[in-house]
């Protein structure tokens, strides 16, 4: 296994670990409010699973946070720098996109920015439902196309393009194009913005 692959998948088990107890859930309530068994939980959390990025917005919307909060490394010191060389990307083993968290860990702000590529042709769709908290996205295109559906909303955006919308429903990414797509990915955290 790729070292890459191998500490973020750690990673993202202390992540879900963490924020399980956090929330007092065990793995059967924490199963029961995501729709994710119990085992692949389990499998997870102990670091033995390369999670494709479905499943970990259904654990992420289950504990109550943004998906980008479950590549955070835990405990993170507070710094206002992330330099390129230090920010982990991770590849979706379902459609093969690669998202890469530019944000500073850590860093006490609202706001988180992700860069994601999008391969051709490629497609991922989140159930996505309201959250205790609420979240707002925005999508710019830097290159490439991408169709975004948010509930019964179809967008087609080129670069350049932007897109804002609340973390409330079924989400669908679609790249319709022969060409890879980059795109960033802006998420505010209103009850991180209330602290």
């Amino acid at each position: 296994m790729d070292g890459n692959v191998s500490t973020l998948n750690q990673r993202i088990a202390a992540r879900v670990r963490d924020l399980r107890a956090a929330a007092g859930l065990s793995l059967e309530a924490l199963a029961l409010r995501t729709g994710v068994s119990r085992s692949m939980i389990s499998v997870i959390e102990r670091g033995e699973s390369s999670p494709t990025a479905v499943v970990l917005e259904k654990l992420a919307m289950g504990l109550g946070v943004p998906l980008a909060a479950l590549f955070d490394a835990p405990r993170a010191a507070s710094v206002p720098v992330a330099r390129h060389a230090d920010q982990l990307s991770w590849r979706d083993p379902a459609s093969g996109y690669l998202r890469r968290n530019v944000s500073p860990e850590g860093y006490p702000s609202p706001l988180r920015i992700v860069e994601v590529r999008f391969p051709a042709g490629a497609r991922v769709a989140y159930e996505t439902g309201a959250r205790g908290p609420r979240v707002e996205q925005q999508v710019w295109v830097l290159e490439g196309t991408i169709e975004i559906g948010v509930g019964t909303e179809r967008y087609r955006l080129d670069a350049g393009d932007c897109l804002a919308f609340e973390l409330d429903r079924p989400i669908a990414f679609h790249n319709p194009t022969r060409k890879a797509a980059r795109y960033a990915v802006v998420i505010a955290s209103l009850a991180e913005a209330r602290r």
